[in-house]
This record gives C-alpha cells, structure tokens and sequence, in this order.
C-alpha cells in the first residue's frame, strides 16, 4: 500500500468511524483543493473541514460500503456507496439550513484523491445529488 492509499483510508475512518475532525485536517495539505457536486469547488484545509464537520453533524451515523478501492501513483480511488441517516440539518450551498428529514439514504459515489508528501492536495467527490436529495425527500413532488 502507497502513501495515496494510506491517507486516504486514514481519511475514510476519521470521516465514517472515529468521527475525528483534527485526523480529517491532518490528511489535508493547508492550501488543498475539495471538489464535490453538493459545495462546488471549496479551497483550504480549514473550509474543508468545516464542510466535513457539517456533513458528519448531518449524518451522525454515515457510513462507506466500498466497491472498489485503487491506487495508481500519488492518487487513491474509491467507488463505493455513502450511507446514513439525516438526522441533523443539513448545510445548503447559499447557507440555507434544511431540517433534517429522518431519511436513510444509499448513494453510490466515487472520489478521488491526490496526495502529496503525505498530505491531499486535491480531493474530488462525484456523486449524483439528485439521488442524494430524492432519498432524502427534498425534491419537489413531479406535476401531473
């Protein structure tokens, strides 16, 4: 296993298992790059912190079931499937806080990491945010 594969793990856990915020900001270099379909393109350690912890505060009990987990050179690949429950606000990108709805969500997704001298400096996250927010009941009801 590469230093890319290493941290990212480390970062999976402190995220999904340990629910430890000063691991997720030590996997980050301080000028990195987070890139994800929910916040746009979000730059520093510190701000990508804080959309981490505003997600774990969401989804207290949010989980990674992995597919498939690869690492080619100073990048780590993970495809796999986010689960859990809403059960704290969640964060709008304008900063609109939206109730938590109780729903569990299953939202397969794949992200990607690039480490360098043992830190990410660009993490990207791709999921489909209209699954996200479909289980979570937050989409309008289709017209007839």
């Amino acid at each position: 296993m590469g230093q890319a594969r290493e941290v990212m793990d480390r970062l999976t856990e402190a995220l999904t298992t340990t629910r430890d915020l000063k691991t997720v900001a030590d996997c980050f270099a301080e000028d990195a790059v987070f890139v994800a379909p929910d916040a746009g393109e979000i730059r520093g350690r510190e701000r990508i912190v804080e959309y981490w912890r505003q997600f774990m505060d969401a989804m207290p009990d949010v989980g990674y079931e992995p597919l498939a987990l690869h690492e080619d050179g100073d990048s780590a690949i993970d495809e796999g499937f986010m689960v859990g429950t809403n059960t704290g606000p969640l964060v709008a990108p304008d900063g609109e806080r939206i109730p938590p709805t109780g729903r569990h969500i299953r939202v397969v997704g794949c992200d990607r990491a690039t480490v360098v001298d043992g830190h990410i400096v660009e993490h990207r996250v791709y999921f489909d945010r209209m699954e996200f927010l479909g289980q979570l009941g937050l989409l309008p009801e289709p017209t007839p």
